[in-house]
Order: C-alpha cells, then sequence, then structure tokens
C-alpha cells in the first residue's frame, strides 16, 4: 500500500475527482466521469482517467486492479486531507493564525445556524482545555 508523501495535497481538479470518491466510497472511472458530468464540472473520459492514473502514483488514490472494470477510493479521508490543506494555507496565507483564517473564513459566506452552533461548541471546549 503506498502512502501519500506529507507534500502531496491534491490540486483543484484532483478534489473533485476526490470529493466524488468520498461521496461515493469507491467508483469507477465512468462512475466518477459521469457525476462529474452530471454536477457541471465537466471534465472529458480520459481527463478524468489520466487525473485518476496521476493520483494513484501520487498516492491520493487505491486501487482495486482484481476487479473489471477497475475501482478506486480515495487514500485518506476527507477530514485528514481537509486538515493537510487548511494547514498548508494557514501557514502560507495566515502566518499559522488559526484565528485569522477563521475570520476570513466566516466573513466569505454567510453560515447556517447550525454550523454557528457547532462553532460555538468548539470554541466553548477549546477554552476549557488547558
Amino acid at each position: 500500500m503506498m502512502r501519500r508523501p506529507k507534500n502531496q495535497k491534491p490540486t483543484d481538479s484532483e478534489c473533485l475527482i476526490l470529493n466524488v470518491l468520498w461521496q461515493k466510497k469507491n467508483a469507477t472511472v465512468r462512475e466518477v466521469f459521469e457525476h462529474l458530468e452530471e454536477s457541471g464540472e465537466g471534465m472529458g473520459y480520459t481527463t478524468v482517467l489520466k487525473f485518476m492514473q496521476i493520483m494513484t502514483r501520487k498516492g491520493l488514490l487505491e486501487r482495486d486492479s482484481n476487479v473489471r472494470p477497475q475501482v478506486y477510493r480515495a487514500q485518506e479521508t476527507r477530514q485528514k486531507t481537509q486538515r493537510t490543506l487548511v494547514g498548508d494555507l494557514l501557514d502560507r496565507a495566515f502566518s499559522g493564525s488559526p484565528g485569522n483564517l477563521a475570520l476570513q473564513a466566516l466573513t466569505m459566506r454567510k453560515s447556517t445556524p447550525e454550523e454557528l452552533a457547532e462553532i460555538r461548541k468548539m470554541l466553548d471546549k477549546l477554552e476549557e482545555s488547558p
């Protein structure tokens, strides 16, 4: 099983594919292609295939080649990948300040009452921690 090196972050197009695989758990190239086409993120079939081959070499995807057609799944969970991407953004654009990142994120789009309640819970937990 190939592990992704720490500096291997998915590109924007790779994130589109990962989102499909996280949603479906596993899928063939055709299934990913069709999902992206239906959602308006159209890429050609051969483009999706090439991306998924590259992502497998990078360690972002695992491929079950014992079945035909081959089935792919994400190597890492959505949460782990998001943490990697946010950590990189935090370091590069916010000088390591999670507060500045959170404030900027909250001003970008309106949060739902449920999201705000979850944020409040997280903040309460952080204040309680030593």
